[in-house]
């Protein structure tokens, strides 16, 4: 409901004929980049499943991460709550492949985790350099903005000195979290970040094949948009990430590209990845499937079986 108003509210005053008209006028070069984009985009996402599986102790090919990663989240993106759809799908694939439940929900917590930092770096980034955005949005003022920007940067840096410090299990009240290494954490500081920048670009190439526009305005806009969307927790963010870029960018212009987004990064993925889960779900789960332990990492810096 919530996501049908805010889209219904965000396409209100913009007839089909114009936006219908917007949308054939579109730079074709600008949208095929946009398409790359997002395509960089989905392949950055599986190495956040590679990763996961190190972390968890497993030493799966990288095309067998990529595959669940690509087809969990092609869907998830379009299902949303994402921790649970992509999460679903996502032990589908891995309990084939001999992981346990523990295993599986190791994956999912690693790669929420290496978001939660992506989206956490670039909001802070958003916050420092584009606060009146955020003050456009939020009405707060730019003591309070600066504020949050301070303790999301905090935040992360203890994440990371916890990382590099701690060894073995942290005991958060009667949660056991076993911390990455160093040398993970350092990557989820790489591709959690790199693939918002993906997707803001994404979208910023969606948006200027109608007219020009500034990526850090995209970019930050897209990401304030995103922890909305979060808090929302509407499939895709539909109708809160327009409502959120187009009170920061208004104009039809910025609608037409937000559909552009919505075609090239949901559902050109959407299409290829229901094929891959369809065909995997006719095929029979193979007999001679290792058990976890047989695939367990011997490095015995990895995390352990949760």
């Amino acid at each position: 409901m919530l996501a049908a108003y805010l889209l219904y509210r965000t396409l209100r005053g913009h007839s089909y004929q114009e936006l219908s008209g917007l949308l054939r006028s579109a730079n074709p070069i600008r949208v095929a980049a946009a398409l790359g984009f997002a395509l960089c985009s989905y392949a950055c996402l599986t190495l956040f499943d590679f990763l996961a599986l190190r972390y968890a102790g497993k030493l799966l090919p990288y095309r067998q991460a990529a595959l669940a990663s690509f087809t969990s989240l092609s869907l998830g993106h379009n299902i949303g709550l994402a921790a649970l759809s992509s999460g679903a799908i996502r032990y589908h694939f891995y309990a084939r492949w001999g992981l346990t439940a523990g295993d599986v929900a190791k994956v999912i917590l690693f790669c929420g985790a290496t978001v939660g930092i992506g989206l956490g770096s670039l909001a802070a980034l958003a916050l420092l350099l584009r606060p009146e955005l955020a003050v456009k949005l939020t009405g707060l003022p730019d003591s309070a903005v600066f504020a949050l920007a301070a303790g999301l940067i905090l935040a992360l840096a203890v994440y990371f000195i916890l990382c590099a410090c701690v060894r073995g299990r942290l005991r958060i009240g009667s949660w056991d979290v076993e911390l990455p290494r160093p040398q993970l954490a350092a990557a989820q500081f790489i591709v959690g970040p790199l693939n918002f920048a993906l997707v803001a670009a994404c979208l910023h190439q969606a948006l200027a094949s109608l007219g020009e526009v500034s990526y850090p305005d995209v970019a930050a806009s897209y990401v304030l948009a995103n922890i909305a969307s979060l808090i929302a927790h509407v499939p895709g963010g539909l109708g809160v990430i327009e409502a959120v870029v187009t009170m920061v960018l208004p104009g039809a212009g910025v609608i037409a590209g937000l559909i552009i987004f919505r075609a090239v990064y949901f559902l050109v993925p959407l299409l290829p990845g229901a094929v891959l889960l369809a065909f995997s779900l006719t095929r029979k789960r193979p007999s001679g499937t290792a058990k976890a332990s047989e695939i367990s990492s011997p490095d015995p810096g990895s995390a352990s079986p949760g």
